[in-house]
C-alpha cells in the first residue's frame, strides 16, 4: 500500500515521501540485482530447476525466481554464496551503470588488419587443466577480461585482436606466436 504524501489538512508529508521513495528505488534495484542474477545463471546455461539440483537443493527454484523477478531481496551472505556457487567475483551479482564497450580491432579504426589480427575463441576447462608455466599468468588475464565484459559463461572466451596483442606483450611476443602458442597449449576453438 503506497503511503499518502499529504497530511491531514492537505498539506506535503516529507516523511511519507521519503519512505515511499525509499520503497520504490528498493524495489528498482532489487530488479536489477535480479536482472544481473538472471544474466549470470542463463550465461552458464542454467535452469532454475538446474541450479537447485546442482546446489543440492541450497538455491531453491522457487526462491531464486523470486529473486531474479525483483520480489524478494537477497541478503549478502546469500549473495556470497551463490557468487560462490556460480564461481563469479560477489560484485559481478550486483547492478553497475555501464557505458557501452568500447569496439576494438575494427580494420581501419585500429589499423589495417595485419598478422595477429581478429578474434581467437579460447577453451577455459582446458586452460584450467593445463600445467604449463603460463597458463596462471594467462588465466588471470582471461578472467579480467570475463569480468569487463560480464561474460561468465566459464567454458569458451573469444578475445579480440587487441586482446592477442596484449598477451603478446606479456609473453614478450607477437599476436601469431601467441596463436601459435595457444594452439599448441590446446586452448584455441
Amino acid at each position: 500500500m503506497v503511503k499518502s504524501r499529504l497530511q491531514e489538512g492537505g498539506q506535503y508529508d516529507p516523511v511519507a515521501t521519503r519512505g515511499t521513495m525509499a520503497e520504490e528505488m528498493s524495489t528498482g534495484y532489487a530488479r536489477r540485482v535480479g536482472e544481473r542474477l538472471r544474466s549470470v545463471r542463463t550465461q552458464q546455461g542454467l535452469s532454475l530447476q538446474g541450479v537447485e539440483t546442482a546446489s543440492n537443493q541450497e538455491f531453491k527454484a522457487s526462491v531464486l525466481g523470486a529473486y531474479e523477478r525483483g520480489e524478494r531481496a537477497i541478503s549478502v551472505p546469500r549473495l556470497q554464496r551463490l557468487a560462490k556457487f556460480y564461481n563469479v567475483p560477489v560484485d559481478q551479482l550486483l547492478p553497475r551503470d555501464v557505458a557501452p564497450e568500447p569496439e576494438w580491432g575494427r580494420p581501419g579504426i585500429d589499423g589495417p588488419p595485419g598478422p595477429g589480427a581478429g578474434k581467437v575463441t579460447i577453451d577455459l576447462t582446458r586452460l584450467d587443466e593445463a600445467s604449463v608455466p603460463e597458463r596462471e599468468l594467462l588465466r588471470r588475464y582471461l578472467s579480467r577480461i570475463q569480468v569487463e565484459r560480464q561474460d561468465f559463461n566459464g567454458r569458451v572466451l573469444t578475445i579480440r585482436a587487441e586482446d592477442l596483442r596484449a598477451i603478446a606483450c606479456m609473453f614478450d611476443t607477437d599476436p601469431e606466436q601467441v596463436r601459435i602458442m595457444l594452439e599448441e597449449m590446446g586452448l584455441r576453438l
